[in-house]
Order: structure tokens, then sequence, then C-alpha cells
């Protein structure tokens, strides 16, 4: 098969599967999903590798079913982290504008960016994203692009997120043995947004919550822009794990009665509806009412929600989500978890699936493949900044999203 440079390939990486979707621009600015490959992953556990060759292994599979079907050979590819290791920060910075006419060029917003980047962070950490939320000039803030403006000072609060460098450098040598050249690292939280948030979502104020396997990130955007994101090291597999501890029944069998008859809101379940429930080793089976099954996950989908509006209200954004709360990943179709979500934000909640795509896009409308159809916004979205600026980038996040490629020409 040819190896085509004009597509586009997301690459997610999860706890419990490896996810391979391919992508091609169609000359009007929306994205074809051509080829999509899935293949259980073994070689990760809680967002981190623990097993490099079952990882490359899973990696090899799932994008071979996505060569056979778009009929192109994967070269290159944008891919997916997470992990309970990803920290974020805000920063702010100033610079001062040294023009006689105080007109502020591109170089100054560069230094600007430059010095909110040197904020002091561990050795053994690496800066995966420098997003800008906003620039003042001389203390009038709000400013979205600051290019031919005149001022003496020019100030930018970053929103910073980092990984540790052991753990990316891992990951991508897992991508890299699988034939696969590694374009860029997206944080998942910010490539997921990319496919299922409004642009009226991300201005008044969302809540995105990407449940995985093996734990759950969350990112708070508010005026257009990402204020504040995290990764709790709790996912759908702990739901799992409680069925499995208190039922006594093996592992595969609680995902299985979890996947099929799972729901964490108890009032939502008939008291005289039961579940036959294998024992390990072999036991006798036995009934337990649905309801049950129901009153052991909800502590743990309380537990979760609870820590998200925790975290938020300690970083003061208890109240900025007006716009309510979007779940996805493969965690957040168990069955009551919108119910509960509701209750604890007091806020509307809704499920999101891929938006913005076209072709396989009945093929991937599910919470699953949201990552996965971010990462290919967010390529098509960065490669089409680095051609040449062709089109207008009003807001920050469009001028901003790829640092490197913006500021090419200053390097």
């Amino acid at each position: 098969m040819p190896k085509v440079d004009d597509y586009l390939v997301g690459i997610d990486i999860g706890s419990a599967k490896v996810g391979v979707l391919i992508g091609q621009p169609d000359g009007t600015g929306r994205v074809e999903v051509v080829g999509k490959g899935l293949a259980p992953n073994r070689g990760t556990r809680r967002g981190n590798i623990v097993n490099v060759e079952q990882t490359v292994e899973a990696l090899k599979q799932a994008t071979e079913e996505a060569e056979v079907m778009a009929g192109v050979d994967v070269s290159r590819a944008y891919v997916g982290v997470a992990g309970s290791d990803i920290r974020s920060v805000n920063s702010r910075a100033i610079v001062s504008v040294a023009r006689r006419d105080r007109e502020i060029t591109r170089h100054d917003i560069h230094r600007v960016l430059e010095a909110a980047q040197s904020a002091p962070i561990p050795s053994d950490r690496e800066i995966l994203h420098a997003i800008p939320q906003e620039f003042s000039v001389d203390e009038q803030g709000g400013i979205t692009e600051p290019l031919g403006m005149l001022g003496s000072r020019l100030e930018v609060s970053v929103h910073l997120t980092t990984g540790n460098v052991t753990r990316t450098k891992t990951l991508q040598t897992c991508v890299n043995r699988a034939g696969i050249e590694v374009v860029e690292m997206v944080f998942e939280p910010l490539a997921t947004g990319e496919a299922v948030l409004t642009d009226d979502e991300r201005e008044l104020g969302v809540l995105l919550v990407d449940i995985g396997a093996g734990g759950t990130e969350f990112a708070l955007f508010l005026e257009g822009e990402v204020r504040h994101s995290a990764v709790l090291p709790i996912g759908a597999s702990h739901f799992t794990n409680d069925l499995a501890m208190v039922l006594r029944t093996p592992f595969a069998e609680a995902e299985r009665i979890k996947t099929q008859h799972g729901c964490c809101l108890p009032s939502l379940e008939d008291d005289g509806a039961g579940v036959k429930v294998p024992s390990v080793a072999g036991g006798q089976q036995r009934v337990v009412p649905k309801r049950e099954l129901s009153e052991i996950l909800n502590p743990r989908a309380e537990e979760l929600l609870i820590l998200i509006r925790e975290d938020l209200t300690k970083n003061g954004h208890d109240d900025a989500f007006r716009g309510g709360v979007v779940l996805t990943g493969g965690g957040a179709k168990l069955d009551g978890l919108l119910e509960v979500a509701q209750d604890i934000f007091g806020c509307v909640v809704r499920f999101g699936l891929p938006q913005r795509l076209g072709g396989l896009v009945d093929v991937i409308s599910s919470p699953s493949w949201c990552t996965a159809s971010g990462l290919l916004l967010y390529g098509h979205a960065a490669e089409q900044q680095q051609g040449l600026k062709r089109r207008s980038m009003p807001s920050v996040r469009n001028l901003m999203n790829n640092l490197k490629s913006m500021f090419a020409d200053l390097l």
C-alpha cells in the first residue's frame, strides 16, 4: 500500500485498547474518516506502559486494521498522551515592548510566550503544551490577538501541561517500534475537546470529563480556552474491580456484568431483576439482584465525580462551567452515570460523541472514539497552520495551538 502524506492519523493508546483512525482532508476544511482499527491492549495499566512488547503488538494490530480499510500505509501520527503523571499549571509572564513606536510584533509575542514557559519544573518533567489563555497590553486584559497593538508592556497567561520525561519517551518508543513517526504528543482532553465540544460551550464554560479504563482526565474550558486540567487515577477498571471483589467473581466476568447489566444509580433498577454471577475457581453460580450490583457501583461513581468537583473548587473553578458538563470515554457509557453527575455538579450533563467529521461517522459514533477523532481534528488544524498560515486566526486557540509551527520562522 502507498504511503500518502495527505492523510492524518490519530492514535489513542488506552489502558484497555489501542484505537487508530485515519482521516483525509477533503479540501473544504472537513476531515473524512477513511479507516479505523481497534485492538485490545494488555501492555498498559492505569495509563502507564508496563509491557513494551504487548503495547507495540497492539499498536501494530490496530494500525494494520486501519491501513487495510483505508488502503494506505501509516507512517506518521498524532498520539494521545495521558496518565496520572500529567500535571498542569497556569503561568504568567510580562515583557517590555522595546520598539520606539511601541507596536507589538511577533517577536514580542514570542518573547513573552518563552518567558511564560520558563516557570520552574522538575528536571524529570517536560512541557507538552503551552496554551495561551489571554494577553494583556498595558493592563488591558482579555486580548486574544495583540499583534499590531500599541503598548509598552505585554503580558500573557498560559496553561502549561507537563509530563514525565521517561514515560513520554517510552510511549514514543513504542509508537516508533510499530513503524510510525510521532508528529506530536497531545494531552488527550485537549484533543477530545476538539471532537465533542461546541464553540458556545467553550466560551460559556464547560467541563470535559474523559473516563478511560485506567484513569480519568478532565479539563475546564472558559472563554474559548482551557483554564484548568488534571488527571485522576480512577477509571472504568476500578468499577469492574469493585464488582469482582464484592461478588467474588473473576475480573473478566465482572467486566461482562458491568458492560451488559451495570448501572450506578440504584433508583433506576428493578428490585425483582437478577443477574447470574459465576464464582471464582468454577464455583456454583448465584443470582444477584441488579439493584445490588448498582449499590456496588454507585459509591465509586460518586467518589470519582466528587473528587473532580473538589479539585475544581480548590482551584477556584467551582462555578465556572455554566455551559454544563460533557462525559466521554469508554467509562462514560455506564448507565446512570449521567444522572449521578447531574446531581453532583448541579448542572446540565450530556454525553460527548465525535462531531465535525465525515466518512465513517456511524462506525465511530461512540464515546470510546472521541479522543482518536479529536486527534484527527487537532492534527488537521496544526497542519493548516503550518501551510503558510492560509487562514485567518482570530482566537488564541487558533493562533497558538502549536507554538513550534506558529513561530518556526523566528527560530
